[in-house]
């Protein structure tokens, strides 16, 4: 991030303790490592919302991509397909299907009221 090497670093550690004195020299370095690590968190963490945004937002136009190659027409067109394909086995379920008697087109209640059965009222 900073090219500092060790040499600016000893001068301005030297500065410190000339400026500051053997006594607060350590209370500054405290603080000052707080700053940084604070800094360094919060820049972390902005580094990790804008990594966070771009991946959605490359989400977002794939998705679009994705969802303009598909298209209208051809969710239309499988779904006529698969209407035409289940009239093709209409007449299957037609011939399966055979005609009621009169008793057992009544709903269950009706057709048991209808029988002669004593016991019953």
């Amino acid at each position: 991030m900073f090219d500092i090497g060790f040499l600016e670093l000893l001068l301005v550690g030297v500065i410190a303790l000339l400026v500051l004195g053997p006594e607060r020299l350590p209370g500054a370095a405290r603080t000052a490592g707080k700053w940084v690590g604070k800094a360094r968190k919060m820049v972390g963490q902005v580094s990790q919302e804008i990594d966070r945004e771009l991946k959605a937002e490359e989400l977002r136009e794939k998705l679009k991509k994705e969802g303009d190659t598909l298209g209208l027409e051809k969710i239309q067109g499988t779904v006529k397909e698969a209407l035409d394909k289940a009239k093709d086995f209409e007449h299957l379920v037609n011939q399966d299907a055979s005609p009621l008697s009169p008793s057992e087109s009544l709903s269950p209640r009706a057709a048991e009221s209808t029988t002669n059965d004593p016991l019953k009222p």
